[in-house]
């Protein structure tokens, strides 16, 4: 029996949420001076993307609706396979950036099962 894709879905989108509560009304600076705050932020992260890739492989029809899924997937693999290399002001800028629209397509993803 194949897995439910929304559970998949759940757990990218509370883990972005999490991840986005971590930081709030947190600087970069704080963030860099804080190694509580990277660890669970880069946690988060992880559980993102392989809840994505995981959902690529039980629903792949599903998963091409995120956009750049493969990018995703590549960022969870830097931070656990290239742990001592990671770039915190990368990790920083897809946090504020890119992370709040990948929530909402999630969200909204979620909404429309």
């Amino acid at each position: 029996m194949r897995p439910d894709p929304r559970k998949y879905l759940w757990d990218a989108v509370n883990a972005a949420e999490l991840a986005r509560g971590f930081a709030q009304g947190r600087s970069f600076e704080d963030y860099l001076s804080n190694a509580m705050l990277r660890a669970a932020v880069e946690r988060e992260f992880e559980i993102i993307g392989e809840a994505l890739n995981q959902l690529s492989r039980v629903a792949p029809e599903i998963a091409s609706a995120i956009p750049e899924l493969p990018r995703i997937v590549a960022f969870r693999n830097i931070l656990i396979h290239g742990y001592a290399t990671v770039d915190d002001a990368l990790v920083w800028q897809v946090l504020k950036e890119k992370l709040p629209e990948l929530e909402q397509v999630i969200r909204d993803m979620l909404d429309g099962s």
